[in-house]
């Protein structure tokens, strides 16, 4: 007679083997290692490099000059080993700052003539600003653009795009928010290299210096009266949205 196969002919460890299967957690999947903080310093070096070819000069210079006076200033206590051990990781952290500072140039030179470089250069205010990624108003057949932050200054419209086109776009912008919030002061900023304007790279420099007009608690509900009544792209005059093409010549 033949022999039949059943369940019973398998061994304790296929049973365990399958138990394990079925109430054991999911295999975690490998995260993706992040790079290290000095490959990312290397990354932003090299970056920086290309742009501005003077910068390892200028960090070696700032690293040698700190190093030279925290070593005469130990030498003039009789304690010139304590002036090197402190004047050393001053130098690298004078060093680092250099390269922080035109790096930020070099990024600023790599996008500034793109459409949107407003918009990044508001994403670098420090805390307190509440800005958006889109912009608030544009043109569709040149590009140009109205980017809007809200902070204890008050309501700040950052333009892109030459004066003469984008003063319309700034203007309703301006008469709108002048409307929803009488007693909030706007700012208008025209960023570009043009006359009057302000280049991207010194757009959240001048916003920081600007006096303070609202509370915290103020600047939350300023943004929230703007959110409650929407954002509609205005459309100038003349253009018809779906006849609109981008301008592939800029």
């Amino acid at each position: 007679m033949a022999k039949s196969t059943d369940s019973s002919n398998s061994t304790p460890a296929d049973s365990s083997a399958a138990k394990r299967g079925l109430f054991s957690r999911k295999p975690k999947e490998a995260k993706a290692k992040k790079p290290s903080r000095l490959k990312q310093i290397g990354e932003v070096f090299n970056m920086t490099r290309r742009h501005d070819p003077m910068v390892p000069w200028l960090m070696l210079l700032v690293f040698l000059g700190v190093v030279a006076v925290s070593f005469l200033v130990g030498f003039w206590l009789e304690n010139w080993i304590t002036g090197l051990i402190i004047g050393i990781p001053l130098g690298l952290l004078g060093a680092t700052l250099i390269l922080s500072r035109r790096a930020e140039r070099a990024a600023f030179a790599q996008i500034e003539d793109q459409p949107g470089a407003s918009g990044a250069a508001l994403g670098t205010l420090r805390r307190g600003w509440i800005t958006e990624e889109q912009p608030v108003a544009v043109n569709p057949r040149t590009q140009d653009a109205v980017f809007r932050a809200i902070g204890r200054p008050g309501v700040v419209l950052v333009s892109e795009g030459p004066t003469h086109r984008v003063k319309p776009l700034l203007e309703a912008e301006r008469k709108r928010l002048a409307r929803i919030l009488p007693n909030v002061t706007v700012h208008v900023i025209e960023s570009g290299r043009g006359e009057g304007q302000v280049p991207i790279s010194q757009v959240a420099k001048k916003m920081g210096k600007m006096k303070n007009e609202l509370t915290k608690l103020e600047v939350n509900a300023v943004s929230k009266r703007i959110a409650s009544l929407g954002n509609k792209l205005p459309i100038p005059k003349g253009i018809d949205p779906y006849k609109a093409r981008p301008n592939r010549g800029r």
